[in-house]
């Protein structure tokens, strides 16, 4: 047993707060974990180079300070390794493995190589040890459930360290030799008894001291409670409190004993509270989760969560955000209470109070952006001061700050494997919310999971309105990060769901998709064949401008594939079409094609006239981009034409539109896209 203390100061595990007591002791274990790190494995004993990152296994329970032994070893050795630290839980608070997906994932999203939406969890594993290849990097693997999920994230490299943390032994992974953890030594426990309570109330009685550190079996997480109840009751003696866990029920471990007594202490508004951080996602907890689960003011919540963190039940979260962390050895006694003091009724309750107040405060999230519409303004005004950001630049924050509570509030919505209403709208406001904040394409992977987990839901109920939506969702993530054959699988699913349930709007979007995904595959015909069928649909329905659009998209198709007769044909029912909806910036860009196509099929003069049009159209939309680039291709033409004065005019036009209006610096202010890319 180590016979030292270990000052530790800032080192603490990424996310946790800075000053917080993490660890004591374990000089001896530290000594012979480092001593591991440069001892020769069993392979260069056998004269080959070892072939994968060596492993250092730290074992013990939960609550034996074995994750922070794992960060001051990380911090001792961490300048050894240049390319830094990365580290990810294996085991989520409730006792569920983590997916060695999602593990490699943000282990890929550390080093900045995220790998491509939807990948499987072999390509992620298979990324991960190539982005590894030629770097010295350290790994914490913390918590893991077993030792398959630690050998798929082993880097093939003998330049990196892997520390893995784990209540046993990791069977299967060769020459690991692990470092199992007790209690700490008396000194020790002693020592942090004294941080909590101060040194007056050790020095009067030292052996009551020692005795109580006995009591707590020298686990960490115990004498931090113990040393929390203490310091809560300034004039208990310690030897009350070791005769108190001496008399107490003695089922259980030492922890355990200490937690009862604890939550026992507390006050009932305190204790239902804190029984009730077990629903919180991801073990993190924030004053707004908190007032929400309790039914009590946020300031309230806080200033309960600062107590909690005082006396040992939870850790203060090193963040921007006020956020704290549930412990994973108390989550188990936590959610014990919870089932066994509260009816489920009322856990139920809860657990809807905290999901509606995480839609709500991702409704505002979303319409901070959106603020240029009165109606979205007034809308913002009317939501409680509590729930409104400030900027949309605090949005965001707290957006990537939340992230994985968010969700691992989506998990926890759908963990009863139903769809009902209130996990509906909390997964359409975070993806609004991402969409808005992140981007579609920098929000592909969290999405995919998203849409992943209803499809999931769907197919186990029978769900084939809500299978459509998942598939249609799925196929534009695959069809955007390139893997448009697989879109096309999902696309024709959706339609075979749609049909099913005879859904118009899931019908017609993945016929319409099913078009685009052959168009990218440069099957022109196909797209052609689909986009009409969609077309048919929305004609059947009196979709007016949906048909308009769908003109449009099949007119593209035939220009692609050359047949401009077709595609003119269609682009003029495009813009009859946006003519009769009153959609003029519509019907400015349709003209803008019709005038392109006109100008491939070798009829100048048509395009010319088509194009004055299209300027006059997109004047009265006030879309100064297009006009400039309208101006220059009439400019174009006329020179074509054998009129170069009157073309320096037109460019002339073009410059000042762009000057005024400030786009000129804009890569793309001359360009207009078809109507297939704006779609």
């Amino acid at each position: 047993m180590a016979d030292q203390v270990v000052e530790t100061g800032d080192v603490r595990p990424a996310g946790r707060a800075a000053g917080e007591i993490e660890f004591l002791g374990r000089t001896r274990e530290l000594k012979e974990l480092r001593a591991d790190i440069e001892r020769a494995g069993l392979d260069t004993l056998a004269g080959r180079k070892a072939p994968r990152a060596r492993v250092l296994l730290i074992a013990g329970r939960p609550g034996s300070g074995r994750t922070a032994l794992a960060e001051e070893l990380v911090r001792q050795v961490a300048d050894g390794y240049p390319d830094g630290v990365l580290r990810t839980s294996l085991t989520e608070p409730g006792g569920t493995p983590v997916p060695v997906g999602r593990a490699a994932r943000d282990l890929l999203t550390a080093l900045d190589a995220p790998a491509p939406a939807g990948a499987c969890e072999d390509d992620l594993t298979e990324a991960l040890r190539t982005a590894l290849a030629d770097r010295r990097a350290l790994l914490l693997l913390d918590d893991a459930a077993d030792a398959e999920q630690v050998d798929a994230l082993l880097p093939d490299t003998p330049d990196c360290l892997v520390v893995a943390v784990s209540e046993g032994p990791l069977t299967g992974i060769s020459d690991v030799r692990p470092c199992t953890l007790g209690g700490l030594d008396a000194k020790s426990g002693v020592e942090l008894l004294t941080r909590h309570t101060g040194s007056v109330r050790i020095t009067v009685d030292p052996r009551a001291a020692e005795g109580l550190a006995e009591e707590c079996q020298g686990q960490p997480a115990a004498l931090m409670l113990a040393g929390g109840w203490l310091a809560a009751h300034p004039k208990a003696a310690v030897s009350d409190l070791a005769k108190q866990l001496h008399a107490e029920d003695t089922e259980g471990t030492a922890l355990t004993r200490v937690f009862r007594l604890a939550h026992a202490a507390l006050p009932a508004g305190a204790a239902r509270m804190l029984r009730l951080l077990a629903l919180a996602p991801a073990g993190l907890v924030d004053p707004q989760t908190a007032s929400a689960l309790v039914g009590c003011s946020v300031d309230s919540a806080r200033g309960t969560l600062d107590d909690f963190v005082a006396l040992g039940f939870l850790h203060a979260v090193d963040s921007p955000l006020p956020q704290y962390e549930v412990p994973g050895c108390l989550h188990p006694q936590l959610r014990i209470l919870a089932e066994r003091l509260e009816r489920p009724a009322e856990l139920q309750l809860a657990r809807a109070r905290m999901l509606e107040r995480t839609v709500r405060l991702l409704q505002a999230c979303r319409a901070i952006t959106e603020t240029d519409s009165p109606q979205a303004r007034q809308k913002l005004l009317d939501m409680p001061r509590a729930l409104r950001f400030a900027t949309p630049r605090a949005a965001a924050d707290w957006l990537r700050l939340t992230r994985p509570a968010l969700l691992a509030s989506v998990r926890l919505a759908v963990a009863d494997g139903e769809l009902d209403t209130l996990a509906r709208r909390l997964m359409s406001q975070l993806v609004r919310a991402m969409a808005a904040h992140i981007g579609t394409q920098a929000a592909a992977a969290d999405l995919y999971d998203i849409h992943s987990l209803v499809l999931g839901i769907a197919e186990r109920r029978g769900l084939p309105r809500e299978r459509a939506a998942a598939l249609l969702n799925l196929g534009d993530l695959d069809a955007r990060t390139g893997r448009t054959a697989d879109a096309l699988t999902r696309y024709r699913a959706a339609l075979d769901a749609g049909r099913e349930v005879n859904d118009p709007y899931a019908t017609g979007r993945a016929m319409e998709s099913v078009g685009g995904a052959y168009q990218d595959l440069d099957d022109f015909d196909r797209a052609a064949d689909w986009f009409g069928r969609a077309l048919v649909e929305r004609l059947a329905r009196g979709e007016r401008a949906e048909a308009a659009r769908l003109y449009g998209r099949i007119a593209a198709a035939h220009t692609f594939a050359g047949r401009y007769g077709e595609a003119l044909r269609n682009w003029r029912a495009a813009v009859a079409g946006h003519r009769k909806n009153g959609d003029v910036a519509a019907q400015a860009r349709a003209l803008s094609e019709l005038a392109r196509v006109q100008e491939y099929a070798g009829r100048p003069e048509e395009s010319l006239r088509t194009c004055r049009e299209a300027v006059e159209w997109a004047r009265r939309a006030e879309d100064p981009r297009l006009q400039a680039a309208l101006h220059l291709r009439v400019a174009d033409t006329l020179e074509h034409l054998g009129d170069p004065a009157s073309a320096g005019l037109h460019r002339g036009a073009a410059e000042r539109i762009l000057g005024d209006s400030n786009l000129q610096n804009e890569p793309d202010a001359c360009e207009i896209r078809t109507a297939s890319a704006e779609d």
